[in-house]
């Protein structure tokens, strides 16, 4: 009965302090995506232009719906597309909160949940604020609360083509999404495996569509047109970019990256080896020493260990590493994918975890509290990575987040979401 009390106490404090976590970062959010929203260059409102004025093109599902009713209704675009913003990553944190709620947490955990490359991540990097992942992480979170496997089955086939047509990169990060339906529907032999992933041919149809048919330069110069005439707005930025990083341009784009960078190369991949190394750590570690019950159809195929497992998501992520330059966002959605998909297990006992053998290797900070908090401190709140591959480590966002919002709040001098210049040489490159 005592250890019971203090498992609910436990989790009680958990819940109370998390929840208030969150809502801090949904007040920043909400107040920086509102702020960013009138910004000219702001590629989080740049990716909301995307439209199918000019025919079916990647990307152009939210901009559509958006274009159409602010047109219809004779309303500001720009601002609905803040509260278009607004709603979806206020129910992403509220997912969020559902799935890490009410279940026995030690400090190990702790340290995964609160890794700064997660949720801490877009708002100290506002650039990545209000981006098209959150999509991404909203239809993942909702296929995992949901219960019922045939609901479950139902929204993939629905769900997941839509979300590929707000953002076709889901489609690298369909391993997780593919063994989440495997669990809920207790697949047991390999036939019944295949026969499922019949749910995803509507999304790679949907997917193909969009290289095997790019939009041209005509259809792209009849949807700027359009947002122009109805709106006054200039297609620029994510708008512009995307007709010139279609397939034909992936030549040019490993030029850039891993030719016109060279100088900045080796340090690119010595920081974010190191920002992998830390900032995965705590979810690698819990991982290493997890594994499937034998029950579970990934035990009978070999592949019990959940780190090897999770290594084996990876691969199909690799190439927005190989082609894209803001690095930092690839991390955040890795790192988002994987902490997800492991707590899911974890809470659903798909999954048994070795805290015996973990506490024997962290025994050195057994009876060290002050020290853990010290460095738990300095892991969660102490860095973040940046958006883009070029840019250095970013450091104490406890300190310059409110610091930087009271500039804002208070006009305490000037303040302006991209201050280094490299970061603006580098998106001219891109777009030129």
């Amino acid at each position: 009965m005592a250890n019971n009390n203090a498992n609910f106490k436990s989790i009680n404090s958990f819940n109370k302090y998390f929840f208030f976590y969150l809502s801090i970062l949904f007040l920043l959010g909400i107040y920086y995506l509102h702020y960013k929203h009138n910004a000219g260059s702001d590629s989080s409102i740049s990716e909301y232009l995307i439209n199918y004025q000019g025919g079916f093109v990647r990307r152009g599902l939210p901009g559509e719906i958006l274009f159409r009713y602010s047109d219809y209704f004779n309303l500001n675009l720009r601002f609905q597309i803040f509260l278009f913003q607004s709603i979806i990553y206020s129910i992403f944190l509220l997912l969020t909160f559902i799935l890490f709620k009410d279940f026995k947490k030690n400090g190990l955990i702790l340290f995964a949940i609160y890794t700064p490359i997660f949720l801490l991540f877009p708002i100290a990097e506002l650039e990545s604020l209000g981006r098209k992942e959150t999509f991404l992480y909203v239809f993942f979170l909702s296929l995992i609360l949901i219960k019922n496997k045939k609901n479950a089955n139902i929204f993939t086939l629905i769900a997941l083509p839509l979300t590929c047509a707000i953002y076709e990169e889901v489609v690298l990060f369909t391993p997780f999404i593919y063994s989440v339906i495997l669990l809920k529907n207790k697949i047991n032999d390999i036939k019944s495996a295949i026969k499922l992933s019949l749910l995803f041919i509507p999304s790679i149809i949907i997917v193909a569509l969009f290289f095997i048919f790019p939009m041209t330069s005509e259809n792209h110069m009849i949807m700027a047109n359009g947002l122009m005439n109805t709106f006054g707005e200039e297609c620029y930025m994510s708008c512009s970019l995307l007709v010139k990083n279609d397939i034909n341009s992936f030549s040019k784009m490993l030029d850039y990256i891993w030719g016109g960078s060279h100088v900045y190369l080796p340090s690119i991949l010595i920081r974010y080896f190191l920002i992998i190394l830390v900032g995965f750590f705590p979810i690698f570690l819990l991982s290493y020493f997890s594994y499937f019950k034998d029950d579970i159809f990934f035990s009978k195929i070999k592949l019990k260990n959940i780190f090897l497992f999770l290594v084996l998501c990876y691969i199909p992520i690799i190439p927005l590493f190989l082609l894209g330059g803001d690095w930092g966002r690839w991390v955040g959605l890795t790192i988002s994918f994987t902490t997800i998909f492991y707590f899911y297990l974890y809470k659903n006992n798909f999954i048994n975890v070795n805290f015996i053998l973990i506490n024997q290797k962290l025994s050195f900070f057994r009876e060290r509290k002050k020290l853990v908090t010290l460095l738990f401190i300095i892991f969660a709140f102490g860095w973040n990575q940046k958006t883009t591959s070029v840019e250095d480590v970013a450091t104490n966002p406890l300190y310059k987040i409110p610091y930087n919002t009271a500039k804002r709040i208070f006009g305490w001098g000037s303040f302006q979401i991209l201050q280094d210049s490299t970061i603006i040489k580098w998106h001219k490159n891109i777009i030129e």
